[in-house]
């Protein structure tokens, strides 16, 4: 699968229409990024991918997913990317991991009386956060929440089930990001 530049609008930075994700062989939580002419090897969930993710299985859903925005942590400044939309993460942010919810898999303030994940982290796996649409429309009880792209422990240790990059491969890739890009998760 090879990634494809958009020609339209020369004037504007081109994004990339195409990303895929591979998991290599030996190893359940290690894949390839590959997004037109760059690679890079990435983190996945401890539990490889999954084309039936649940909630809490630590896997990464076999899909294609869309970006629907960025969050970055205010100290470590604003990524360099202009096609995606970046809001800085305050101290209340959150995203609902609580099947039974009704904000499941949804952006919530904190403190909040479900299961929650707290998106300003003490460690700097979310000074930048692509936000995918896994699961969001529609949305399915159980089906996984908090899909993301985001930094990577590290030696790219496993996730939970995001993509995860070393850092500098991650803003090396950002300005070529748009709601237009589509990734690839392939087994």
């Amino acid at each position: 699968m090879q990634a494809i530049f958009s020609k339209q609008n020369k004037k504007k930075m081109r994004h990339l229409q195409l990303i895929s994700v591979r998991r290599l062989g030996g190893n359940n939580a290690k894949a390839i990024l590959k997004a037109a002419n760059l690679t890079f090897q990435c983190a996945i969930g401890a539990s490889g991918t999954s084309a039936l993710k649940r909630e809490g299985d630590q896997a990464t859903p076999i899909a294609t997913m869309r970006i629907v925005s960025g969050l970055y942590k205010p100290e470590a400044r604003r990524p360099l990317g202009r096609m995606v939309s970046f809001k800085p993460i305050k101290i209340n942010d959150g995203w609902c991991d609580s099947p039974g919810d009704p904000n499941y898999n949804r952006p919530v303030k904190l403190p909040y009386r479900n299961s929650t994940e707290a998106l300003l982290r003490t460690d700097h796996l979310y000074d930048r956060v692509i936000i995918l649409d896994w699961n969001m429309r529609p949305r399915k009880r159980n089906c996984g929440s908090a899909i993301f792209l985001h930094v990577a422990r590290s030696n790219n240790q496993p996730t939970q089930g995001c993509i995860a990059l070393v850092k500098k491969d991650l803003e090396r890739l950002i300005p070529y990001l748009s709601i237009k890009t589509r990734i690839i998760v392939v087994n």
